[in-house]
């Protein structure tokens, strides 16, 4: 497969994305190869940690490759996207749940799907260029790929924030975040994984090289974002912003009017739900809830249309705003489904 590179170098089992001109952006089949190899790699004795990287400067992963997803969606056939989203979650869960050292290598842009193939990784490496965010709002979806569970898992309300903005992380912000664990400026990248496939371990390796990020923003905005963003639904966090004349008030103002409002609000339940479960695979059985909906039910056709395909970036959301989405809608998007319910099954 040309669009992945996946071998056994030395002690590592080395899997390269290799769509730079798509900023490597995973496909189906790519996800598919992926779980294939970590399936092959868990009894290999001489696999004793996993790479994972990704050909050209301008990013890791910037997401799934939704295109395919927008045209058999919006011509009524919703069972591609279904079993897209029920085989990458399962790959999620095993990168989360494996049992050898996952290193991912994440320069540029590290988004979406990419974030699902990199951030539940045991080591999570950021440089210079690294740039991650949970963008899913912004196409009429809601965080998904175990990224809700990420985002409950981000000090404060760190989470709301960053799933109902789309804000983008650079080094320091995503190690505070919980998205990454160690910075290591890209010169010394090949040398850490010339280390790997020689057999060191990976906290020796990671050791050698990881230096501390230059502080990001986050941190200093931690009060004002906790002030505003602990409302119970997406409406109390925008009245909560309008009484407040601050630039930060203002700037995520402005973020949460170019997101889908169904979508930013059912990513604020899905993040307060995640703090109470104990497991990934609770997390992303409530994702698939809200993306198996979203095909037919939601803005998620329509945020493609205007976002990705006629780029005129005037979506026509179901809702007007932030205020006016019922709390009923949420609720409807998050029921259980049945005998449709999310499975883990091997395929």
């Amino acid at each position: 497969m040309t669009d992945i590179e996946i071998r056994i170098e030395g002690h590592a089992g080395h899997i390269t994305l290799q769509r730079p001109d798509a900023l490597n952006a995973l496909t189906y089949d790519m996800a598919l190869a992926i779980e294939a190899a970590l399936d092959t790699w868990r009894d290999d004795d001489q696999v004793t940690s996993v790479i994972i990287d990704a050909e050209g400067d301008k990013a890791f992963c910037a997401g799934g490759d939704i295109v395919d997803i927008y045209k058999t969606a919006s011509a009524g056939d919703f069972s591609h996207a279904r079993q897209f989203w029920t085989d990458e979650y399962r790959l999620n869960a095993k990168i989360f749940e494996y049992p050898k050292p996952y290193l991912a290598f994440m320069q540029g842009f590290t988004m979406g799907g990419g974030v699902g193939i990199s951030c539940h990784g045991s080591h999570r490496i950021v440089g210079e260029s690294s740039q991650i965010a949970m963008p899913e709002c912004g196409i009429g979806l809601v965080p998904d790929v175990g990224g809700s569970l990420l985002l409950a898992l981000a000090p404060g309300r760190l989470g709301e924030y960053l799933g109902t903005t789309t804000t983008r992380m650079k080094t320091d912000d995503a190690i505070f975040a919980g998205f990454a664990d160690h910075f290591v400026p890209e010169e010394h990248w090949p040398a850490l994984k010339a280390d790997l496939v020689a057999g060191l371990g990976a906290d020796a390796a990671v050791a050698k090289v990881s230096q501390s990020p230059e502080t990001g923003t986050l941190r200093a905005l931690q009060p004002e974002i906790d002030a505003h963003f602990g409302g119970e639904t997406l409406a109390d966090i925008v009245r909560a912003l309008k009484h407040s004349d601050s630039d930060f008030a203002k700037d995520a103002l402005k973020k949460l009017s170019r997101v889908s409002p169904l979508g930013a609000a059912c990513a604020v339940e899905l993040i307060h739900r995640a703090r109470t479960v104990d497991s990934i695979r609770k997390a992303l059985e409530l994702e698939y809830r809200c993306t198996y909906r979203a095909v037919d039910d939601g803005d998620f056709v329509e945020g493609i249309r205007a976002l990705v395909i006629d780029k005129d970036k005037s979506p026509q959301w179901k809702h007007d705003s932030a205020e006016s989405v019922p709390d009923i809608d949420v609720a409807r998007m998050l029921m259980p489904l049945g005998d449709n319910i999310l499975s883990f099954a091997e395929r």
